[in-house]
């Protein structure tokens, strides 16, 4: 090789070293001319494509025709580029999916509220009819062909009140938005707009705030928010009054026996007592939606729903209270103390937690609590609605069966659709779940010789989950109860939270001067064991708890008793009657099964009669009395 050959070797080995090298620096340098220009046109097309557009949705509401309980809804929705859009398959076009919520959070049941759908259309913003199907139980797809707004319009039979469904009449219209307005399939983020075209001269109630500059129209930032605004539409009464600087407003539809500045009066007191709890007010208006007819509310992030009968207001002046107080101290616990499941929410399927018991048990317990703080009951009061809970537990032997844990996760086959064997197999998360709050409140305050309660947990939770944008689990309950107890309280919650073992409630009552006492009499009376309700002139077996003479000797749950001894049975002669017999005395009933007339003997059994009371202990120390005055702000007797 000549001296020339071999110097071009060289350099072409080292041109092809430096190449290599900057290639795996610089990778782009690898391409072509052709190639590097091809990727140019890829990155200015990429940067070319806009970015995805917020669909524009908005409702229309009218009730043209109230006495035909048909609300009339238009919704248009404007996709622009959004992932609403889906291709058909093996045709050629696109279609759009609508979908109608199946429950509505706060109420833990499916309820399909698609099967009040009627009159259903869809059509392109020209007014030109598109095509449309049914897939399943709570869709409608929509064959777009090109148009960028489609306009569907359906009306919803609405004949029900309550506070989780929605009813039109020549009264009023109140509003479930779940029950009422579809939604676009992967659209729960976006935003809408909700005017409502009221009937005659009504006037319209919502949380929702306005959109200015138009008439009956109000805006939603998501469907979270909108299904969690109901609506009143009725000539209503209304009365406004502010506490901490922000105004709050009841309005009212239906008569009633009620005084409505006294109402504003005590739930003023009320919101100031929950007020002192967390230290701020989270919304900037709230609204108390009530209708004098049916019974129970629902929670929302600035207003609530509440029925109750109209002739009440007097002699159950103070449950009402309890149902203003369960529902306002939600807007805390539930709606932003969130437990794990429960938002951002799935609409169309069952969202579980085993946290209901703390949810909707620790809401029930703080009703009692603020009322008391509010000075709306004595402390008399407040202990005697304990005794009433404990009683009705200790008569239930589903209590051996189901944890508080369970009884949360199985609401939504079994709490909405108690059955005659409920009794036996099941307990409330509400009732069994106040009693542990309340006992839990107890156990904290004496762990940590009162500097600490349940206020606390309620404390670390909304300043460290709620206002962080966290949902909070079962550990992350626990760890923050006994961060305020001080210690471990493992085993009060595998007792009675995730157990069934009977609750000791002197063991943790003693620590604030209490006890629970369940004296019974000397003398055993007879009794038969059967729950009974009387249906006009009929006397029916309505359940039979376990271990029970009724339960154990043949009588049935539907049983109509017609007879006892020959005699025409009612619940007034059956107690009178019973009262004379003895333990292990024999009797005869006659009873109509499944329309076949039939005698059962039945040997009745000996039961004491019980007495469930809170006293105090004897001898209560100094710290026993403080830790009971700081709890209830009265003296131990």
């Amino acid at each position: 090789m000549d001296f020339a050959k071999m110097i071009k070797k060289i350099l072409n080995t080292k041109l092809l070293l430096i190449y290599t090298a900057t290639a795996l620096i610089f990778p782009m340098y690898q391409e072509t001319p052709a190639q590097r220009n091809k990727t140019r046109t890829k990155k200015t097309v990429a940067a070319a494509v806009p970015k995805p557009v917020a669909p524009t949705i908005g409702y229309t509401i009218s009730m043209s025709k109230p006495w035909t309980h048909l609300l009339e809804v238009e919704m248009r929705f404007n996709y622009g580029r959004t992932k609403s859009l889906v291709s058909l398959p093996n045709e050629s076009g696109e279609y759009i999916e609508l979908k109608m919520p199946v429950w509505t959070p706060g109420s833990y049941l499916i309820r399909e509220y698609a099967r009040h759908v009627e009159s259903f259309s869809a059509k392109d913003a020209s007014g030109t009819d598109l095509t449309w199907r049914k897939t399943n139980k709570n869709t409608w797809q929509i064959d777009t062909k090109g148009a960028k707004e489609i306009v569907a319009r359906y009306n919803v039979y609405a004949n029900e009140l309550t506070v989780r469904t929605s009813e039109l009449n020549d009264e009023h219209a109140f509003i479930s938005p779940a029950a009422l307005l579809l939604f676009p399939k992967d659209q729960l983020n976006a935003p809408s707009t909700v005017k409502v075209v009221p009937f005659g001269n009504w006037k319209v109630a919502t949380g929702l705030p306005k959109v200015e500059n138009q008439t009956n129209t109000f805006r939603a930032e998501n469907y979270d928010v909108l299904y969690d605004s109901p609506f009143e539409v009725s000539d209503f009464k209304e009365i406004s009054f502010d506490v901490q600087s922000k105004p709050h407003r009841f309005v009212v539809t239906g008569e009633g026996n009620y005084d409505l500045p006294k109402i504003a009066r005590d739930t003023a007191k009320i919101i100031e007592a929950a007020y002192k709890i967390f230290g701020d007010l989270p919304y900037d208006d709230y609204l108390f939606i009530l209708n004098t007819r049916g019974g129970g509310g629902l929670e929302h992030l600035n207003s609530t729903a509440l029925q109750f009968n109209r002739f009440n207001f007097t002699t159950r002046y103070k449950d009402f209270l309890n149902l203003v107080a369960h529902e306002f101290f939600h807007l805390w616990n539930v709606k932003r103390i969130k437990p794990d499941a429960l938002g951002p929410f799935d609409y169309e399927n069952e969202n579980y937690t085993r946290l209901l018991w703390f949810a909707e048990g620790g809401t029930a317990y703080y009703e009692s609590v603020l009322l008391r703080r509010a000075d709306l009951i004595t402390a008399d009061e407040f202990t005697t609605a304990r005794e009433t809970q404990m009683l009705a537990l200790q008569n239930r032997p589903g209590r051996f069966e189901t944890s508080l844990e369970d009884a949360s996760f199985d609401a939504w086959i079994k709490y909405y659709r108690p059955d005659d064997n409920a009794i036996n197999n099941q307990i409330s998360y509400y009732d069994k779940g106040e009693l542990v709050n309340f006992l839990l409140d107890v156990e904290i305050r004496k762990a940590s010789n009162g500097a600490k309660s349940l206020d606390d947990v309620m404390r670390h939770l909304y300043t460290e989950f709620a206002k962080k944008n966290k949902n909070y689990s079962p550990e992350d309950l626990q760890k923050a109860c006994e961060l305020m107890a001080g210690k471990s309280l493992n085993d009060f919650f595998e007792k009675y939270v995730r157990g069934t073992v009977e609750i000791d409630y002197n063991a943790i009552l003693s620590g604030i001067g209490l006890r629970f006492s369940t004296g019974e009499t000397e003398n055993k009376s007879a009794y038969l064991g059967a729950n009974l309700r009387q249906d006009g002139d009929k006397l029916i077996v309505a359940s039979l708890p376990k271990e029970t003479p009724a339960y154990e000797q043949g009588l049935n749950s539907g049983d109509q008793i017609v007879a006892v001894d020959g005699n025409r049975a009612s619940q007034t002669f059956l107690s009178s009657y019973l009262s004379e017999k003895r333990p292990a005395d024999r009797i005869k009933l006659t009873v109509f099964r499944f329309d076949a007339l039939r005698e059962i003997e039945v040997t009745l059994g000996g039961r004491a009669k019980q007495d469930f009371q809170i006293t105090a202990i004897e001898n209560p120390s100094e710290d026993n009395r403080r830790l009971y005055r700081e709890f209830l702000g009265a003296e131990l007797k």
